[in-house]
């Protein structure tokens, strides 16, 4: 009940397979190298070909592929190889012949080796005792359900076979390459543990035929005087001994040279066919003339024959009764008045014919089942008994008893097998003369026939034997004989003898075949630890995997009951199977433009249906036994998907893919997200230098912490240049992202575009990144670096440029500042805080990136705290519980703290740095400098600012005069470097217009000394300053005129007390978060912009820039 695997040995790695583990056949199609040079030229001669020339290297002509493909062959290494490799060793053959062209048909090919391999133990040892439990009703409905499975299957396989050539690997190649390497290996391992365990089953099979019905003196445990329990402990340590001792001397057999065992297969074959032709035979002779068979019941129980030698208790012997055997076995003595048992004595002992006939009507009496307990006496229908109900039954062991507790689906288990081996066939498709025409007729045929078979006997069994007889699993009632032997003519040994040959067959080609198929799976690579059992000898033999196959098959020897390994093999058969179906019904749905089988009659809905069949089979066999083998399909399909070999088959499970992405872009593309269901879809931009490396590593490493794996995640990039010169330069940088995202295993997408300058690249990432409604809703940026250098001037507009773009595109953007600081995946903290500033409301993204990134080892032991400001109108206390509430609905733990800013005034530190800021953008629109002049002047402008301020009369401040009649704002005189004495301070109270100096009511900010802006000035600035006007008098002019913008005032005001408040609280905190302010509405100080944002983040080591989508991204309902 196996698939041959004789013929395929080499599997899909061959000698001629290399790296991928592909079979390297002769191509006939492009880029062939069978075509020799000279060939080459002369496709070249003519003119007629001139226009197509230049590609006759990778497109060759269509007559020269006509030619290739005419003459195309793929013979797999099999075993005729093999034979011959080791008659080369021997030095019968000096030279190897060169392999013929298959020439097997439909005859010799599929249909003999598929009888061959479908026929086997079942039928001889357990059909009989299947149709006396089961009844001839139920038996037939689990016939038509097992051979309903394995039509459909080879229908299914028959689609599969002939859509393509099936090299050697059977069953595991066609799924591997059709549903993919993670379904085929799994499959494959579950297919090569169920050849592994028919062997068993058969080896088992041989054994029970050898010591119960050839010769059972050979037992050495001794089953004569045993009873029950002791009995049958006895029968399986016999078949453990014998067992290993076959399993020994075939694995010998298999490894010395598998040529014996073709050469015996059909000789197995012709036992079966005999054996199978006697049974017919004698249902033919006993509708004509019964065979005069005896069974001797006891009321209605029937008796062991060994118990008695006359179905009497007394016989008349010279007019004299006399007791027999029978009534010794029963009462106390020999004598009549001897004390008997009571069940003994209430009824009487009648002899019926075990076999009856088929004209005898006895088929309505076995219609329907009769399922036993274990240790129950087994009992004539319609026969009168008297028992009394009260009493124990005795002396139980003279009769005949079940040795099983019976019920449909054990039956169901046990017959399966008898039913496998379909695929011999296409197993040997590479020996074939037409494969595509074979496979379907005989796989069909040979099934049509064995079904019929199977159907028949299912009826003649239940229409001529006696059902005690049939229920009689080793024929105890009826002198230890084979039941199905009893109907067999001309003799019961042609049974025997036949069923035993073809027994030890079957587990011949078990032996031979799983290894081979172990090798196959071995050489695809795709199961790493199973490498090794893809060596063997030199010819090729798979030495190690048969060692591996003869140690599993030896758990089944260990087991030792033929009913309890049965239904172990069904479930890995049944899984092949439904994995076969499967792989129809899909190809079939997705239409494949590749799927174009010779075999027509084939319909996804039948696959289906057989798909159906072997699932129900797998649980009514036995449903811990369907969770184990699926359990373990399940552990290797995870297993080849984790550190598996990295395959492209073209199989289906991609096809399902795209088609289940497409089904699901589909549905996206309905609407937005559900606030519930919004995360973050990042992509990220990220720089590359001249070699096309990252610049910025540590994007990913944050993409990674804050993602974890879920959702979509986009890393792009942009090279300036064109499409034609610059492709080679984008596909390394591709792979360069690619392998850093593998490194640092973010889960994603890569995306390369290549534009004539990097802003407009930035843009057509932002723009059309993502497919359909997969899109990013998220972009992360790094913070420009150095961005006040002139060399940088055109990254920082850059930036500036999507901030702006993705506000107009409602999407949030993550701009991380200090980058280069942030931790790696595999640091951890182990204290401290993420501290969130929420400042303005985004959409709840301040609340939701720290739930984020906490869910990742880097973070998880971080404390989160959020600080919110109050206004002077705001009740803080209020606030709080209310920021209290809002968190405890949202369903997340962090500590609040409500910061208060008054609305104070503004220092005059703010107001020189806001001048100063304007000061430089103002001086570097008029002036046309190279960088380095550019970059010597914005200094000399600084330190001549600083002077012109100290030079300044302070006493002119303290004067009423509004902030239009003053030039700029006063500071205090310093005597010494370091030495402040008697400070005097100004504040600006700013309204939306005007800004009045007013008498010093705070402290200086403390950020004052660290933006060095006191600093008393040297007579190398005062020269730059008086060339720089005496080079550009009208720009001078305007430099000391200048008034600081009001708004620009408030912003760099509100910029540095957020700064100031931040820095009090937060400088000890691992990150902080922090809300983005909008980017300026047009392009006038844009580089006011960037200096507001580094004075709200100065003196924080990390900082995530935070600007929302405009849509809540959080919700409080569940």
């Amino acid at each position: 009940m196996l698939n041959n695997m004789t013929d395929c040995e080499e599997g899909e790695g061959g000698p001629n397979s290399q790296g991928d583990g592909n079979p390297k056949e002769s191509s006939p199609f492009i880029n062939s190298s069978a075509a020799t040079n000279m060939d080459k030229s002369q496709q070249y001669d003519g003119n007629n070909m001139a226009l197509f020339e230049e590609e006759m290297d990778t497109s060759p002509m269509v007559s020269s592929l006509l030619s290739t493909l005419a003459n195309y062959s793929n013979l797999p290494t099999g075993s005729k190889e093999h034979e011959e490799a080791e008659n080369n060793e021997e030095g019968s053959r000096p030279s190897k012949k060169p392999v013929k062209a298959p020439q097997l048909g439909t005859l010799m090919g599929v249909y003999l080796p598929c009888i061959q391999n479908i026929f086997g133990v079942i039928l001889f040892l357990r059909m009989t005792w299947m149709v006396g439990i089961g009844g001839v009703f139920g038996s037939f409905i689990i016939v038509f359900m097992c051979c309903s499975t394995t039509m459909l299957t080879a229908i299914s396989m028959s689609a599969i076979a002939t859509n393509g050539v099936v090299p050697a690997g059977g069953s595991y190649y066609m799924i591997s390459r059709s549903l993919g390497p993670e379904f085929g290996g799994a499959v494959g391992i579950c297919f090569y543990l169920g050849t592994t365990f028919a062997g068993a089953m058969y080896i088992l099979g041989c054994i029970e035929i050898l010591l119960i019905y050839i010769v059972p003196q050979a037992a050495i445990f001794k089953i004569e005087g045993l009873e029950g329990p002791e009995a049958e402990a006895a029968l399986l340590n016999n078949m453990r001994v014998y067992g290993t001792i076959v399993l020994s001397f075939m694995a010998l057999v298999v490894f010395v040279g598998v040529k014996y065992v073709n050469k015996l297969a059909l000789v197995f074959l012709a036992c079966v066919i005999l054996s199978i032709l006697s049974v017919y035979a004698g249902v033919i002779k006993t509708a004509i003339d019964p065979p005069v068979f005896p069974v001797c019941l006891l009321g209605n129980r029937t008796l062991l024959s060994k118990g008695y030698d006359v179905c009497a208790k007394v016989i008349e012997i010279d007019n004299e009764t006399v007791t027999t055997k029978l009534w010794r076995s029963f009462c106390d003595s020999e004598y009549l008045n001897a004390t008997c048992d009571e069940y003994f004595n209430n009824n009487n002992v009648t002899e019926i014919q075990g076999i009856p006939g088929v004209t005898s009507g006895i088929l309505a009496e076995n219609l329907f089942g009769n399922y036993l307990e274990k240790g129950m006496i087994l009992e004539k229908r319609g026969l009168a008994s008297d028992v009394d109900p009260d009493s124990p039954t005795t002396n139980s062991n003279r009769y005949v008893l079940a040795d099983i507790t019976s019920f449909f689906t054990l039956l169901v288990g046990i017959y399966f097998p008898s039913v496998t081996g379909i695929m011999a066939g296409s197993n040997r498709s590479g020996d074939l003369r037409d494969a595509q025409k074979s496979i379907p007729i005989g796989t069909i045929a040979a099934i049509s026939t064995t079904s019929t078979v199977y159907m028949s006997c299912v009826v003649l069994f239940g229409a001529c034997i006696e059902g005690v007889v049939l229920r009689d699993k080793f024929g105890e009632g009826v002198s230890g004989n084979l039941v199905i032997g009893t109907l067999a003519w001309p003799s019961p040994w042609v049974i025997v003898f036949g069923s035993f040959f073809s027994t030890c067959g079957a587990g011949l080609q078990s032996l031979t075949g799983a290894p081979r198929l172990l090798q196959a799976i071995s050489r695809d690579g795709i199961i790493p630890f199973l490498r090794i059992f893809g060596h063997g000898k030199a010819n090729g033999e798979p030495t190690w995997a048969l060692l591996l196959t003869a140690s599993i098959c030896e758990i089944g020897i260990i087991i030792a009951s033929l009913d309890a390994v049965a239904p172990i093999l069904s479930m890995f058969f049944l899984m092949c199977y439904m994995f076969v179906n499967l792989a129809c019904a899909l190809q079939t749905l997705l239409r494949t433009p590749n799927w174009r089988p010779r075999f027509k009659f084939y319909h996804w809905a039948l696959s289906f249906l057989g798909m159906s069949l072997c699932l129900s089979l797998m649980f009514m066999c036995s449903w811990y036994y369907a969770i184990v083998a699926m359990g373990i399909a399940t552990c290797i399909y995870k297993y080849i998907e984790f550190c598996g070999a990295e395959k492209e088959w073209g199989d289906g499970i991609r096809g399902i893919s795209l088609s289940a992405a497409r089904f699901a872009l589909m549905r996206l593309e309905e609407g937005p997200p559900h606030t519930k269901n919004w995360r973050p879809q990042i992509l990220v931009l990220v720089s590359m230098d001249a070699e096309q490396n990252i610049e910025q590593p540590r994007l990913l490493s944050l993409t990674n912490q804050l993602k974890a794996g879920k959702g979509l995640t986009i890393v792009g990039t942009c090279v300036q240049g064109t499409f034609l010169d610059n492709y080679t330069d984008a596909h390394k940088a591709d792979q360069s992202l690619r392998k850093l995202m593998e490194t640092e295993k973010v889960k994603g997408f890569t995306q390369v575009v290549i534009s004539s300058n990097l802003r407009d690249g930035t843009s057509h990432l932002i723009q059309v990144g993502g497919l359909g409604g997969l899109k990013h809703n998220t972009v992360m940026v790094s913070w420009p670096r150095n961005w006040k250098q002139p060399e940088c001037h055109q990254e920082f507009r850059n930036f500036i440029e999507v901030v702006r773009e993705t506000t107009i595109a409602s999407i949030a953007l993550l701009v991380p500042k200090n980058i280069s600081s942030y931790p790696s995946n595999g640091e951890r903290f182990t204290e401290g805080h993420i501290d969130v500033w929420w400042v303005v409301h985004d959409g709840g993204m301040l609340m939701l990136l720290p739930f984020l990134l906490r869910q990742h080892k880097v973070w998880r032991k971080c404390k989160m705290r959020i600080f919110t400001v109050a206004q002077m109108d705001d009740n803080s206390i209020q606030m709080k519980k209310d920021l209290l509430t809002f968190l405890y609905h949202l369903r997340i733990d962090a500590v609040v703290e409500v910061v208060e800013m008054h609305d104070g005034d503004i220092s005059a530190y703010t107001y020189e740095k806001t001048l100063i800021m304007e000061q430089r953008s103002q001086i570097l629109k008029q002036m046309h400098l190279t960088k380095n002049e550019m970059e010597r002047e914005i200094q000399s402008i600084t330190d001549s600012s600083r002077g012109s301020i100290r030079r300044k009369n302070p006493s002119a401040l303290r004067s009423q005069r509004s902030a239009e009649e003053g030039g700029g704002a006063a500071e205090k005189l310093e005597e010494e470097p370091g030495a402040v004495s008697n400070p005097k301070q100004v504040q600006l109270s700013h309204s939306k217009n005007v800004s009045t100096p007013t008498s010093p009511t705070s402290p200086t900010s403390p950020a004052a000394p660290a933006g060095g802006a006191v600093a008393r000035p040297d007579n190398k600035g005062a020269e730059k300053e008086k060339s720089l006007l005496t080079a550009t008098p009208e720009a001078g002019k305007d430099f000391f005129n200048m008034k600081p913008n009001q708004t620009d005032v408030r912003r760099m005001h509100t910029a540095m007390r957020l700064n100031e408040v931040i820095t009090k609280k937060s400088k000890e905190a691992k990150l902080v978060l922090l809300n983005m302010p909008g980017p300026p509405k047009n392009r006038v100080g844009e580089e006011n912009y960037m200096e507001f944002l580094e004075v709200l983040t100065e003196g924080l080591n990390r900082v995530l820039l935070v600007r929302g989508g405009g849509r809540e991204v959080i919700t409080i309902y569940s």
